[in-house]
């Protein structure tokens, strides 16, 4: 008997047998779509979190320093360690952060983001505008009250893009002038503290707002991703010379955060894996156990093929084969039912989650070894059955 033959009665066996096939193959669907399910939603929720660790900058470094009054590095310092690197970075902006209520008129903003930065932080953001123009370097150097609104801003307290340019608003009862306006960042929902409730202001007027002596956040752009580490010591090096302690000042390299996140997720994605393959090996189980009963209820239709001249190796090759094909049905069917699951669960979540080929090929693969190896016993014992005892079962 060959390989094809051995198939076909596998399928006629199975066939025949219709709900006990489909109770036997239930573990093993389980198994896979759960495999599938989880590995795949793992995946969409790391996807979406690189993407918004890209939004915030992957080539991104972000310093932050404790000013002393005896240890302390200037703004001027800074741009002059920026100057001398330019090798290694792209940009470089002090970033303040001011934590104040906006007004215009009776209307009121208590969320929105206020960040002092310099005139390249646009750039750094990858942001385009609007409307208007963005901070510029006289307005750094004459400290000028101008802001830069995000798109929520502009239509909260004035209705509109255009008609909030060259209006003035408050940040804490000081009057600013809005002289642009940011491009829609988040295309689903205008919402208060999301990423479109900002202000941008000169660095050096949020100083003169905060009442600060010094700048003590810094963000740098590194010219080439590939080169950050070597970016990131060079910061290291230049702040430990003036501070004399790693205590007083952080170096974080967004690249180096994201890394750290997606390693996380991977092992967090091949724990949700190994543990919904424990399914599979129950599945497995059952698989045995009806191959076994199988075994029994055919014996002697074993009997009367080895007396006809069949061998050992015909009568295993049968049984595993079918072993085998219950567990691969099994598996296709799991992977469509884990297709379309993940599909439904993954738009409930609004994650962009999609089966990965490597675990669709990894959980099919290991439904066809559970079928091959918890086949392999019932098809031993089948084979091992003496032909004249097989001929007398009734």
């Amino acid at each position: 008997m060959n390989i094809l033959q051995s198939f076909k009665m596998a399928i006629k066996s199975i066939w025949g047998n219709k709900l006990r096939s489909f109770l036997t193959m239930l573990g093993i669907i389980i198994g896979v779509a759960s495999v599938i399910i989880l590995v795949s939603l793992v995946n969409g929720q790391m996807n979406y979190m690189t993407e918004q660790f890209s939004s915030m900058g992957t080539n991104q470094i972000n310093v932050n320093v404790s000013n002393l009054s005896s240890r302390s590095v200037t703004v001027d310092e800074m741009y002059e360690f920026y100057e001398k690197n330019q090798d290694l970075f792209s940009q470089m902006t002090p970033k303040i952060s001011i934590t104040g209520t906006i007004k215009n008129g009776t209307e009121t903003l208590t969320d929105t983001t206020v960040t002092g930065v310099s005139e390249q932080y646009l750039e750094m953001k990858d942001q385009t505008l609007e409307s208007g123009r963005f901070l510029q370097f006289s307005d750094i150097l004459s400290r000028q009250k101008v802001v830069v609104a995000g798109y929520y801003v502009a239509w909260d307290l004035f209705g509109g893009v255009d008609k909030a340019i060259g209006e003035t608003l408050k940040i804490d009862g000081v009057s600013y002038k809005i002289v642009g306006v940011i491009s829609r960042q988040n295309e689903d929902e205008l919402e208060a503290g999301g990423s479109d409730d900002v202000l941008y202001l000169p660095y050096s007027s949020a100083v003169r707002q905060t009442n600060s002596a010094n700048v003590n956040s810094y963000v740098f752009s590194t010219a080439d991703t590939d080169h950050t580490t070597q970016a990131k010591n060079a910061i290291n090096s230049f702040l430990m010379g003036i501070f004399k302690d790693q205590d007083l000042f952080r170096v974080s390299a967004m690249s180096e955060l994201l890394d750290s996140l997606n390693s996380i997720m991977s092992m967090m994605s091949m724990m949700l894996g190994g543990i919904a393959s424990i399914s599979l090996l129950v599945a497995g189980v059952g698989v045995m156990n009806i191959m076994l009963v199988s075994v029994t209820e055919r014996t002697r239709e074993i009997g009367i093929r080895k007396a006809l001249g069949a061998q050992k190796r015909n009568i295993m090759q049968q049984f595993v084969i079918e072993a085998a094909v219950t567990s691969s049905l099994g598996g296709v069917i799991g992977i469509v039912v884990g297709s379309i699951a993940t599909t439904i669960i993954s738009s409930f979540m609004g994650l962009n989650a999609t089966p990965t080929p490597g675990a669709v090929l990894i959980s099919f693969s290991v439904s066809v070894g559970i079928g091959l190896v918890f086949g392999y016993m019932p098809a031993n014992r089948a084979a091992k059955l003496n032909p004249i005892d097989a001929l007398r079962s009734e």
